[in-house]
């Protein structure tokens, strides 16, 4: 996997190694990108692009971001409006990174105009905003879709699911899962230290984690056991939460344990040291996922154990991205392969309920 910002989690941006193998032909699969707040919509859209989606517009209020946006994807039309991409009928899907507040408000609007709706996570900061959405979705038969990106962008995830399925390490029972991220304090946006706008450390960066709890241990929905936040090191912005971590408990009994951080050390060779360990009733699997710590500058690092031996495997390079192949598809055949709606929906809520019941240490 190549990736862009390497040392800026906000900015970090995976290109595939694979050779693409596009879904759809030109003009096929037309998006937009619209709120371009986080820099995950250059993921997001590297992604679709790589899929064979085909980009017409993108449109933003800060022409600055506009401008910077074209100059990497110079097909793409910068629209005078949200309106020109929500009237054009061409137009199937909208990716957006919008401040986290806004992110639901947006998708029903989208998905009101006939649209698929594709943000970045974290989906929602208020429950208000997931049953509005779900009603919306109900209602207009639209995608909201999530970038889930640390196990949807991440080459050793995707490779982890596909053993898991095949029972190289029997029944899963428990996800262990860390997130820490470089905070970058002087290149985030006011909006990242407001509570109300970007939701909590649980609900936003920990949404990445329950999601793929979800995913590897095959629940349908879980309880919130515990969880706990935090400020620990930035008593100069109160409203953030540098430290949390949650318990989970499945609907079919695995369990979940997980840590999310603002405290990466400047001396790491990116921005955070994203680990998964996946413990199965026949074997285990440990996801170095960005880089291999005195090791290697690479991630995408799989250990595997189980009864046949001792497995280490580095499949940077080997997997690609299937998500955004089988959503484009999804969207063109109005099949859930990519991910359910149910399965974004539940770890959107259980996020924020793990967020609104957290301990403030």
């Amino acid at each position: 996997m190549a990736a862009v910002n390497r040392g800026d989690g906000m900015n970090y941006a995976p290109v595939s190694l694979v050779k693409p193998s596009p879904v759809a032909g030109p003009d096929e699969f037309v998006f937009a990108a619209m709120a371009l707040d986080h820099g995950h919509i250059y993921g997001m859209t590297n992604g679709l692009l790589e899929a064979g989606a085909t980009l017409k517009w993108v449109y933003d209020p800060d022409p600055a971001k506009v401008a910077q946006f074209v100059k990497t994807y110079p097909q793409a039309q910068a629209a005078a409006s949200p309106d020109v991409i929500l009237e054009d009928a061409e137009v199937r899907l909208v990716a957006a990174a919008a401040i986290p507040s806004e992110r639901g408000p947006l998708g029903v609007r989208v998905m009101r105009h006939g649209k698929d709706y594709f943000t970045d996570k974290t989906p929602f900061t208020a429950l208000e905003q997931l049953d509005a959405a779900r009603a919306a979705a109900a209602e207009t038969g639209r995608k909201y879709m999530v970038y889930y990106s640390e196990r949807l962008h991440v080459e050793s995830a995707i490779y982890a699911g596909r053993l898991i399925e095949e029972g190289a390490i029997g029944r899963v029972v428990q996800v262990i899962g860390t997130g820490p991220h470089r905070l970058n304090k002087p290149s985030r946006p006011d909006w990242f230290f407001r509570k109300a706008q970007y939701g909590g450390i649980l609900a936003d960066i920990g949404s990445h984690q329950i999601e793929q709890f979800l995913f590897f241990a095959g629940c349908k929905d879980a309880t919130v056991a515990s969880s706990k936040v935090a400020n620990y090191n930035n008593p100069d912005v109160p409203e953030l939460e540098d430290f949390g971590d949650a318990t989970l408990i499945g609907d079919n009994g695995a369990t979940n344990y997980f840590r999310v951080d603002w405290l990466t050390p400047d001396g790491l060779g990116t921005w955070g040291d994203g680990r998964t360990i996946i413990l199965g009733t026949d074997g285990f699997i440990e996801l170095r996922k960005y880089i291999d710590i005195g090791r290697d500058k690479n991630g995408d690092q799989v250990y595997l154990v189980n009864h046949e031996g001792e497995h280490h495997l580095s499949v940077g390079g080997q997997v690609g991205f299937p998500f955004f192949g089988e959503l484009i598809l999804d969207c063109l055949h109005r099949t859930e392969n990519a991910m359910t709606q149910a399965h974004a929906f539940k770890a959107a809520e259980l996020c924020l309920q793990a967020q609104r019941q957290a301990v403030r240490l």
